[in-house]
């Protein structure tokens, strides 16, 4: 009679021991980053302690710093789960802020075609049209991935340049608001404008956004489809030789990923902004990007990561106005813990080799 070993689940304490060791290189590549950026802080004549203590703490501060992090972590989260949730699938979205752009667009068109529709119409056509608006975008770049090979950076990109000028023809010819003095639309209806609460308000596009990260999570662990997009991540061709149609795992992903995007510049119309005006794409791509990779693909990470972003960003003029030290400085920190993350890997991969070796000799 035959017998099946089922394999022991890990207890607790050692999921709890690997959990610490997989935290070291985190731990390590933002100490590093710190130390590095205090000598270039020091280098420039500025005080050290008193840049990190302004950025560290002015989103803790009072209830207001808490809710720009809040409306900062929004968009950042989505544009970071719009380029994640592609390379889980080994493709790369770098058109996060065109998607963005376009959302934005869908969104405001509504909001100002519309604009006397009550707040029970008006805004879920607004956020409907901004999803629908940056998946339409994304779904470009897919189809030309899938039909005809085009590579899904290349035409990301490009279709980044294009969004640009659709914003610029909008806001200044179109829709364009002659009191703004710039690239600006009118505002739209006030029925499409997120509902806020508490004091100070804040829009409840935060926790709509948090419903979606922790759907993403679950999506990512425990559904089929997220099984087989990390299947094509890992290995495309045995995937295929397996029945996953992986083709179609790619196109959905990019498309998934401009709905992200689009959502994005719909709650920053509906929530922030109530119009569209140039810059509105601000630097969430980079950072996006950042995020994506500090988060190593992890869908259940980013919105964690994406909230120690925010906190860096909306500390950053704090920073300025304390010590004098140009905001420039947390990107360089936020670029300098990407890279020394990807250090890490690299020392790691060479200390397996080198065991690896010792134990075949």
């Amino acid at each position: 009679m035959s017998t099946v070993t089922v394999a022991a689940r890990p207890s607790v304490g050692e999921r709890a021991k690997a959990a610490g060791v997989a935290a070291i290189p985190y731990i390590l590549a933002v100490l590093v980053a710190f130390v590095v950026v205090a000598i270039i802080i020091a280098l420039l004549g500025h005080d050290p302690a008193k840049a990190f203590r302004a950025v560290l703490t002015n989103s803790f501060r009072n209830r207001t710093g808490m809710v720009q992090t809040l409306h900062k972590w929004v968009p950042l989260t989505l544009l970071a789960l719009a380029f994640a949730i592609p390379l889980g699938a080994g493709r790369f979205n770098i058109g996060g802020e065109g998607q963005m752009i376009l959302g934005a667009t869908g969104a405001v068109a509504m909001g100002i075609l519309l604009s006397d529709l009550p707040t029970v119409v008006l805004l879920p056509l607004l956020i409907v049209a901004g999803v629908a608006a940056g998946a339409l975008w994304a779904g470009i770049s897919a189809w030309l991935m899938q039909q005809f090979k085009v590579n899904e950076i290349l035409s990301t990109v490009l279709l980044n340049f294009v969004s640009f000028e659709i914003l610029d023809y909008l806001a200044s010819v179109v829709w364009s608001d002659p009191g703004a003095g710039g690239a600006v639309t009118t505002a739209i209806g006030a029925g499409g404008e997120l509902p806020r609460i508490g004091k100070p308000p804040m829009h409840i596009g935060v926790i709509l956004v948090a419903l979606l990260a922790i759907a993403a999570a679950f999506y990512a662990r425990r559904s089929i489809a997220g099984f087989e997009l990390r299947a094509v991540g890992l290995n495309e061709r045995a995937a295929k030789l397996h029945g996953i149609r992986t083709g179609k795992v790619a196109v959905m992903s990019m498309i998934v990923a401009g709905a992200l995007a689009g959502l994005a510049g719909a709650i920053e119309v509906a929530g922030v902004h109530h119009r569209m005006l140039e810059g509105i794409q601000s630097n969430f791509l980079i950072l996006g990007i950042i995020i994506g990779l500090i988060a190593r693909g992890s869908l259940t990470a980013v919105p964690f990561v994406a909230f120690g972003i925010a906190v860096l960003e909306v500390g950053a003029g704090s920073m300025q106005r304390t010590s004098g030290a140009p905001v420039e400085m947390v990107l360089i920190l936020e670029g300098l813990i990407l890279l020394f993350l990807l250090m890490s890997d690299w020392v790691t991969d060479r200390l397996r080799l080198r065991a690896s070796r010792k134990a075949a000799a």
